[in-house]
């Protein structure tokens, strides 16, 4: 059964560094594109990063570019996204998600997400 569970979020001041993860199981994760996406309280759902299978090549949302950073260990199964130059706007659940490159990029297995929060 597919499962992605994220960790690595919690409190930070502003500025500060923080490493999110996703531990994927239950399919072949060399073979699919994935994302990371967020959902601020009482906003909609964001688009955050984007990875290839094999990691090649990154996309990343207006929002957080130069900032985050994507990246993938296929050996291990998991993702990651860098965070930097933390601000009060990152704060939201942020969800791992396969991607279907062939279906312009959605979504088929989301994660339980995990609770960034980023105050002073």
């Amino acid at each position: 059964q597919v499962q992605l569970v994220e960790s690595g979020g919690g409190l930070a001041q502003p500025g500060g560094s923080l490493r999110l993860s996703c531990a994927a199981s239950g399919f072949t994760f060399s073979s699919y594109a994935m994302s990371w996406a967020r959902q601020a309280p009482g906003k909609g759902l964001e688009w955050v990063s984007g990875i290839y299978s094999d990691g090649s090549d990154t996309y990343y949302a207006d929002s957080v570019k130069g900032r985050f950073t994507i990246s993938r260990d296929n050996a291990k199964n998991t993702l990651y996204l860098q965070m930097n130059s933390r601000e009060p706007e990152d704060t939201a659940l942020y969800y791992c998600a396969r991607t279907v490159v062939a279906d312009e990029y959605g979504y088929d297995y989301w994660g339980p997400g995990t609770q960034v929060t980023v105050s002073s």
